[in-house]
């Protein structure tokens, strides 16, 4: 049987659950501690609040939610891959979308202790432009910037 193809499509509450629950377990084996906001109020979050100010889509293998990432024309705000799918490429898809959506110029950020983090961003084009932002985790984290060919995009 041969592997399933790798989804990206815009998300659906029907795989909020499922979503919450790969984003939890992805971040909290990136940075060592427990989610700090119960499941049910992530869930609540990712249905109400977060659409609000970003686009979110997910990958999918058949019904199975690998990949979420939330963005807009200037920020990636969450992108987060299933542990047991990571390194495959669906990271890069995900970006992948946000970078076509984008103005020509992208931020995020991400927790100094996710090296992980920081090797895929870095290979995907973004340079550290700034440190210590302030989050819930109360962690160092780095702030990453990347731009089409390196130059902001003409408008």
């Amino acid at each position: 049987m041969g592997r399933q193809p790798i989804i990206i499509a815009p998300f659906h509450p029907k795989y909020a659950e499922q979503t919450v629950k790969m984003w939890r377990e992805s971040k909290e084996r990136a940075i060592g501690q427990k989610e700090i906001h119960s499941f049910e109020s992530h869930v609540y979050f990712l249905n109400h609040i977060l659409a609000e100010d970003f686009q979110i889509d997910i990958a999918l293998i058949g019904e199975i939610v690998v990949g979420i990432v939330a963005y807009n024309q200037m920020e990636v705000s969450q992108l987060y891959v299933h542990c047991d799918y990571q390194a495959i490429g669906i990271g890069r898809k995900l970006l992948e979308r946000a970078k076509a959506q984008s103005s020509g110029r992208l931020i995020l950020y991400t927790f100094e202790i996710n090296q992980k983090a920081q090797s895929f961003y870095e290979k995907n084009g973004f340079k550290v432009i700034g440190r210590g932002h302030e989050n819930e985790e109360n962690l160092p984290d780095l702030q990453y910037e990347w731009k089409v060919n390196g130059l902001p995009k003409s408008v």
